[in-house]
């Protein structure tokens, strides 16, 4: 290992004195490109990721002096991915780089990859905010590049994203939407009760009986084989415990559904919200009555 750092630094150290000496303009830069890339891949060996993040940001630094920009967002990468080992900060100082540079140069897929990377980083930060803004700007770029899949992938983390943070109304839309595309595609069509289920969860956190009743008969209207299915019973279900604020039916509802199909951490978390929602309104009864 210390072999390979002492191989590292001798190769930054002489690229570091090909740029700080004299030489032709582009062969210089060049030169200095390669001995930094012998450098990086000295430091990886070692495993010393801060050392090969720092050396490989110095090549893109050389590309950009060359005008070689796709090889300057590539180095930048290549930066990102040896300091996600070690600073999440310095990951995506390093991704906006790359991905600012080949929407430049018009790499519009490679520049939603970047961009749902870096989303991806947020979310695993729990920053859902910061998330939520990165993969919308994903979802846009691979919509563009007619890349429906990944663009849907994205907009399902914003749905879930933004319900956890009770933006329902965004989250019902979104799930709504993605819903709608998928009938017409013979690959995406059984999905779709997924996606009506999520939307009316969403509904329900909202606590509003009279806009979840319309929208499980828009729903059933969407995809007539909808109304045949456990998920819209489960929202009739709810909706209906909800109407009486009888909090045992509720729970019942769920409890059954959930035998049968389990229930996923973030269905159970909004799910949660509404019964501590009914609770809420059962004791206010009781506080009236007394």
């Amino acid at each position: 290992m210390s072999d390979q750092i002492a191989k590292g630094q001798e190769f930054e150290k002489k690229a570091d004195k090909k740029l700080n000496g004299w030489g032709f303009f582009g062969s210089k830069f060049e030169d200095a490109g390669d001995l930094y890339e012998k450098a990086a891949n000295s430091y990886k060996l070692a495993k010393s990721w801060d050392q090969a993040g720092s050396v490989y940001v110095k090549l893109a630094e050389c590309h950009l002096k060359m005008d070689s920009k796709h090889e300057a967002a590539s180095a930048y990468a290549d930066a990102a991915h040896s300091y996600k080992k070690t600073s999440t900060k310095e990951c995506i100082a390093n991704l906006e780089h790359a991905l600012n540079i080949f929407m430049e140069i018009g790499r519009l897929s490679m520049a939603a990859r970047y961009c749902k990377e870096i989303a991806e980083l947020y979310e695993q930060e729990q920053n859902l905010e910061q998330a939520i803004a990165y993969y919308d700007k994903a979802s846009d770029l691979f919509q563009g590049e007619e890349v429906t899949t990944s663009a849907n992938q994205c907009k399902q983390k914003i749905a879930q994203f933004s319900a956890q943070l009770e933006q329902y109304q965004k989250a019902i839309e979104i799930y709504e939407e993605i819903a709608k595309q998928s009938l017409n595609n013979n690959l995406l069509k059984y999905g779709v009760r997924g996606h009506l289920l999520n939307a009316g969860i969403c509904q329900l956190c909202k606590g509003d009986v009279v806009a979840i009743t319309n929208a499980l008969d828009r729903y059933q209207e969407l995809d007539p084989t909808f109304s045949g299915t456990r998920e819209c019973k489960l929202l009739a279900d709810l909706a209906a415990a909800l109407d009486e604020e009888d909090v045992e039916k509720f729970t019942d509802a769920v409890k059954e559904f959930d035998s049968m199909t389990k229930l996923d951490e973030w269905k159970t978390t909004l799910l949660l919200r509404v019964k501590l929602l009914l609770k809420a309104k059962e004791e206010e009864d009781d506080d009236d009555l007394t």
